[in-house]
């Protein structure tokens, strides 16, 4: 019994270490779900985030996954200015191999047991197909098809407010917006990534692109002329500007020792390996980063456009915003002298804290 007991009490001390508000273990024997759901903050309204099925080493590696790309929820809906808290979920598993219309289904059921609290969407390893089984068994749910009077594939959204927030860079680095004749890294070619780097070629960018997927890789590199590249080169290339749209932690020790970009913004989530130190050593080098769940905002705009019945040109406009909002952590980071990381969560925080005093929680 004592072992158990210390387990559960680690979990309970890192929820209290992240602030966390709430988090559901789901188990369900029948169909083999096991997830986690992870509601951070309900301040600004219901916690919204996606749900990724992942095939995690283990329990623990999924706990920790969605303690923090939750609490990045809470940031994005913030610093974006939507009334939305911060969550997300985890199904454990191999989504090519475990997924079915009853596991979906299941899950679902646990969702509608939180009565609103918690509204997921798309993430790695889910599809629109299975927002359309959870919407089977409740409402609270986004991202369903158009077919069916929802937001459809929130990618080309997600890939404009990234592109904003690479102009908002640029023009702080160089003195203009214009992309012409720049050069970008594209680091994941995935549906936001290829979107990406449409447009940036359309604005006459120099696109360099990577991909595990070697098939893909050629296949995009072809179709918007883009120059193909070995992941193991992508920090030898002296672009400027690197922008990550896969898995996330590719900021880290090592690479940030070879970087020569004077920019990096990309869709991935958690692209810093470790906020506090990679921030701060982006920071020294001169390298300027825009923080990931800024100018990612794109997909959750789109979901909240879908909630609230917004059309897609109001979701256009609320996805513009993503411009001012980057240059305004690029400015409050030198006015403090700090890393815009940790600019971003300020700007975050005190949204939030403004409306914690006119308001109780949701």
């Amino acid at each position: 019994m004592s072992g158990n007991s210390s387990i559960v009490t680690s979990v309970l001390d890192q929820l209290s270490a992240s602030g966390h508000k709430k988090v559901v273990f789901c188990n369900d024997p029948d169909t083999g779900l096991k997830a986690i759901i992870a509601i951070h903050d309900t301040t600004l309204g219901p916690a919204l985030g996606g749900t990724r099925m992942w095939n995690y080493n283990s329990e623990a590696e999924a706990l920790e996954d969605v303690l923090r790309l939750s609490k990045a929820m809470t940031y994005k809906s913030a610093i974006t200015g939507l009334n939305l808290g911060g969550g997300k979920a985890v199904i454990i598993g191999d989504s090519r191999k475990m997924k079915t219309e009853a596991l979906m289904r299941s899950y679902g059921r646990f969702i509608k047991n939180l009565n609103g609290e918690f509204i997921t969407a798309e993430d790695m390893g889910t599809t629109t197909r299975d927002m359309e089984y959870i919407r089977m068994e409740t409402e609270h749910v986004t991202g369903v098809p158009e077919s069916i009077g929802g937001g459809g594939n929130p990618a080309p959204i997600t890939a404009k407010g990234v592109f904003l927030g690479i102009k908002a860079c640029v023009k702080e680095v160089f003195g203009t917006d214009m992309l012409a004749g720049r050069s970008v890294v594209v680091q994941g070619i995935g549906n936001v990534g290829e979107h990406l780097v449409e447009l940036l070629r359309q604005e006459n960018v120099e696109v360099y692109v990577s991909d595990i997927n070697q098939d893909r890789l050629q296949e995009v590199a072809r179709k918007y002329k883009a120059k193909p590249i070995d992941a193991d080169k992508i920090f030898t290339i002296g672009a400027d500007i690197y922008s990550p749209c896969a898995l996330g932690a590719t900021v880290n020790d090592k690479t940030i020792k070879n970087m020569k970009f004077s920019i990096i913004a990309g869709s991935a989530n958690n692209q810093l390996a470790d906020e506090d130190i990679h921030g701060q050593l982006l920071l020294d080098k001169g390298i300027l980063y825009a923080p990931d769940y800024l100018i990612n905002a794109g997909g959750l705009i789109n979901c909240y456009s879908e909630l609230t019945g917004f059309g897609k040109k109001r979701t256009m406009q609320l996805t513009e915003h993503i411009y001012d909002a980057t240059r305004e952590v690029i400015k409050l980071s030198k006015t403090e002298k700090i890393p815009t990381n940790l600019a971003a969560a300020r700007i975050a925080e005190k949204r939030i804290s403004d409306i914690k005093k006119i308001k109780s929680s949701y």
